[in-house]
């Protein structure tokens, strides 16, 4: 419903009426007509900021590693086992039943010693053994090609996953400090049949 204007002698009118009474605020100003409605002010249209190109963008390694690193990959692998077994054997709660430690050995004396120990454990029913490694000597003299640290650190998982050994290895984590942290693995077995 849109307001109508008030005639010439409506306004007389209310003027007079307006003169026989006595103010509320006398130290306000006194106005002839009444005010309009007020208009609404238009908010100018959003304009885009500045930016300079590729602000938000993350940068990039500079290592030229493409394959991450062992534990995150350890990380990564889905819990096989029981999760409350899993996390008692994160906190290092659970005694391993073997342990084989690989310090010293080359790739061609480590695989078959591996291969037979993991083979032994689970022939005797152990569930869980640890396997030393070491964290490696770092050998990278700054070629061309990148040398990584721990040759076995990064095999062992991989020989663990592979024939024969994977049809006997349930999970491979990294050990807690305790046992050895990141120079070691706790590697759980399947029950013997």
């Amino acid at each position: 419903m849109s307001r109508r204007r008030l005639k010439p002698e409506e306004l007389e009118l209310w003027r007079k009426v307006a003169q026989t009474t006595e103010k509320l605020h006398p130290d306000r100003k006194q106005r002839d007509t009444p005010l309009p409605k007020p208009t609404p002010k238009k908010t100018p249209k959003a304009r885009m900021e500045a930016f300079d190109l590729g602000q938000n963008a993350r940068p990039k390694n500079a290592s030229h590693d493409i394959e991450p690193d062992v534990a995150e990959r350890l990380r990564a692998t889905p819990v096989q086992m029981d999760r409350k077994t899993f996390g008692r054997l994160k906190r290092g709660k659970i005694v391993p039943e073997g342990k084989l430690d690989l310090h010293g050995m080359t790739m061609d004396q480590a695989h078959p010693s591996l291969i037979a120990f993991i083979l032994r454990a689970h022939a005797q029913g152990k569930r869980l053994v640890l396997v030393i490694t070491g964290k490696g000597k770092d050998r990278d003299e700054g070629g061309p090609i990148p040398v990584r640290r721990g040759v076995l650190r990064h095999n062992v998982p991989h020989w663990l996953s592979t024939p024969p050994l994977g049809q006997v290895v349930l999970q491979v984590s990294e050990a807690h400090l305790k046992h050895g942290g990141g120079g070691a693995y706790y590697v759980y077995l399947r029950r013997a049949r």
